[in-house]
């Protein structure tokens, strides 16, 4: 598992400890920087998918749900989306399928597939990263500084 601050439970809705950052006011630090980290690889739609989902989870009207679940399917599921995030068909064909009778649960299948990308894939090189490199150091600096 790993962690991104930013969300209410670490990141990715499961909690963790692979991004430790000592205070919590550097929480938004770390998710901008792991942002700006995927945009420079060009997998930014990564994690603006998995928020994207954490947000249409908090939905408890159906109107909403099943508007949300068309933009975000068209926005980053369907073979044409402008930000499509890299999953296999059969993972495409059951979300497809999930959203025709939308609940809050319809994404997590699809949610957990770029989850296990980023864990594996893209996070691993964002702690070796010198952005997140930076944030370690301007946080042990801060720190140095408030306990003298």
């Amino acid at each position: 598992m790993f962690s991104i601050p930013g969300t209410e439970a670490h990141i990715l809705g499961i909690s963790g400890t692979a991004l430790l950052l000592p205070q919590r006011r550097h929480i938004k630090d770390g998710l901008s920087a792991f942002r700006a980290f995927l945009k420079t690889e060009f997998s930014d739609e990564n994690i603006e998918f998995w928020m994207a989902c954490e947000d249409y989870k908090k939905n408890k009207s159906s109107t909403k749900l099943v508007s949300k679940a068309n933009k975000i399917y068209m926005e980053f599921i369907d073979v044409q989306a402008p930000r499509e995030v890299n999953i296999d068909y059969g993972t495409r064909e059951r979300t497809r399928q999930s959203l025709e009778d939308p609940s809050p649960s319809s994404l997590n299948e699809v949610q957990a597939k770029v989850y296990g990308l980023m864990e594996k894939d893209s996070y691993p090189r964002f702690l070796r990263s010198s952005m997140y490199q930076d944030i370690v150091n301007r946080t042990h600096a801060h720190n140095q500084r408030r306990s003298v």
